[in-house]
């Protein structure tokens, strides 16, 4: 039976108010927690978190071009933010969240741009293995601080600040394990915590299930907090600590002043810029196959709501936003058909805000270290080293020179050695300098003739070839003439073959028997290579 496509607009509230009203109260329960312990994670103002995941809903939804994703402050940027706040405050906190603010805003004209000049395309242009390999550094470095903090251990530097180096969180780890229990009812409250992030997906009982583990969380841990009679004293924090309310911290927040250090908001603005474009781009395609309707999203135009998004949060004192794939993947799941129900995601924290933020103060900060340990280990999950590894050694190898160089770099370096290594590693193969940069082929009505090699970085121009023919027609793309086609573009090729089966068209790939997988992977999305005769 063929279900009906969702209206969009006003017409699709009327239709679908109940559906959207419920999914976005599930994703607000869900968001609650996230948001403020990733603000407080980036060191932010932990509210200011949630007034990022209000402005992604309420504002953001009514312009996105993606009708399911769910708009708000990300896991996956929180080194760059606390990176940034460190950096530009010079260790002065309340100082370098207002710097880091500027580049937020800049970053978020810059995606406003991006969006303009149809920019959306050029997510494809990563190699894969170093997108995971970025995805699962950040990963790393959000376990190697909040392990610390779910004992309730605050790490810092010599010289008394926040420390932030990812080797350095890493390797304070021999002695914060050793003295774990420290802090006995805090480390009990964490571990108990962290014990409901990774059980509760696995309960059998389908109606406990839909209750999101993060709201778990918070009904076991504050009753455990108040039990034990937890405070906050001056050399000891366990708690987080509001002292106002939403409509204390509305005005301007934004700071300039870091275009003094030329260099150092830059490098911050590309990041936001790059990085936050990139996971937004990564989450959309994949709630794009999630999504039972078969919607294909504007990915220009999701681009520069999320630009939007970002400036009216920057100036107000908020966090980035991205389409988070955590919350557009709970969004899905619990029925949510339209853009919606990213607004009711937002109106019930507008809610919270309004009347009830003075709770949060009950929340303990190791409970949320706990949730975010949670995203950090799905980040860089032992399997994705597997899959990596399925796929051919030569993707694990790229996939580990930047995890690598990211956690003794930085994000932009780390994405920058896997893309230049994968490089090296195809001129290794046999491709031509050539044939890295641009792709050939020849268009013979709805038949494509391709030549030389299909990598990552020459993919583009083809992939435009293929859809301007139409996704409702049937392409013949032949490939008996190519030398080698890498994991990314064949990765490509099959989301395409899936657009077009969507759409009621065709990609039929003609050829492909005249190819074996590199390294004798098994794996359908490994490189190939054609045979020798």
């Amino acid at each position: 039976m063929k279900m009906n496509m969702p209206k969009d607009g006003w017409q699709g509230l009327k239709e679908n108010f109940s559906a959207d009203a419920l999914s976005g109260f599930l994703v607000f329960l869900l968001a609650l927690p996230l948001s403020l312990g990733i603000a407080k994670a980036s060191e932010f103002p932990p509210i200011f978190g949630l007034l990022t995941a209000m402005i992604g809903g309420i504002f953001v939804s009514f312009i996105a071009g993606s009708p399911l994703t769910i708009k708000g402050p990300a896991a996956g940027l929180i080194v760059i933010v606390a990176g940034s706040v460190t950096e530009l405050g010079h260790g002065d906190a309340e100082l370098g969240w207002h710097l880091a603010l500027g580049a937020v805003v800049v970053a978020g004209v810059i995606q406003v741009l991006f969006g303009l000049l149809k920019f959306g395309k050029f997510s494809d242009i990563f190699p894969l293995s170093a997108v995971h390999g970025m995805l699962a550094a950040i990963g790393i470095i959000i376990m190697s601080k909040q392990i610390h903090i779910l004992a309730g251990i605050s790490p810092l530097t010599p010289e008394g600040k926040s420390m932030v180096e990812p080797l350095e969180l890493l390797a304070l780890l021999k002695t914060t394990i050793p003295n774990f229990f420290v802090h006995k009812e805090v480390a009990l409250i964490g571990l108990t915590s962290l014990a409901i992030v990774f059980g509760w997906p696995m309960l059998k009982v389908n109606f406990l299930k839909k209750i999101p583990a993060p709201l778990m969380v918070l009904l076991v841990s504050i009753p455990m907090a108040m039990a034990f009679g937890l405070k906050n004293t001056e050399d000891f924090k366990p708690l987080l600590t509001f002292d106002k309310g939403f409509f204390d911290i509305l005005g301007v927040n934004v700071s300039f002043d870091g275009f003094h250090q030329m260099g150092t908001f830059i490098k911050f603005v590309i990041m936001f810029a790059l990085v936050g474009s990139l996971e937004a781009l990564l989450t959309v395609k994949a709630i794009d196959m999630m999504d039972p309707f078969k919607r294909k999203s504007n990915y220009n135009k999701d681009l520069m709501a999320v630009g939007l998004g970002n400036i009216i949060a920057g100036i107000f004192g908020g966090l980035p936003m991205i389409s988070e794939v955590a919350r557009s993947s709970a969004n899905v799941n619990n029925g949510g058909r339209t853009r919606w129900a990213n607004l009711f995601h937002g109106i019930f924290i507008l809610i919270f805000l309004i009347f009830a933020v003075s709770f949060s103060n009950l929340i303990p900060m190791t409970a949320l270290a706990a949730m975010l340990i949670g995203v950090g280990w799905k980040l860089a999950h032992p399997k994705e080293f597997g899959h990596m590894f399925k796929i051919g050694p030569d993707q694990l190898v790229v996939f580990l020179v930047t995890i690598v160089v990211t956690l003794a770099t930085d994000l932009l370096l780390g994405i920058a050695a896997g893309i230049i290594f994968k490089i090296i590693l195809h001129l290794f193969r046999g491709v031509s300098m050539k044939s890295i940069v641009k792709s050939e082929f020849m268009v013979e009505g709805n038949v494509i003739h391709v030549h030389g090699s299909i990598v990552f970085s020459n993919f583009l121009k083809l992939q435009a070839a293929i859809q301007n023919v139409g996704f409702t027609e049937q392409i013949h793309l032949d490939v008996t003439q190519c030398n080698f086609i890498d994991h990314s573009s064949i990765e490509s090729l099959h989301h395409l073959e899936a657009d077009f089966k969507a759409q009621g068209g065709m990609l039929d790939i003609i050829g492909l028997n005249h190819f074996e997988n590199v390294h004798n992977s098994t794996h359908h999305l490994a490189a190939r290579k054609r045979k020798i005769r």
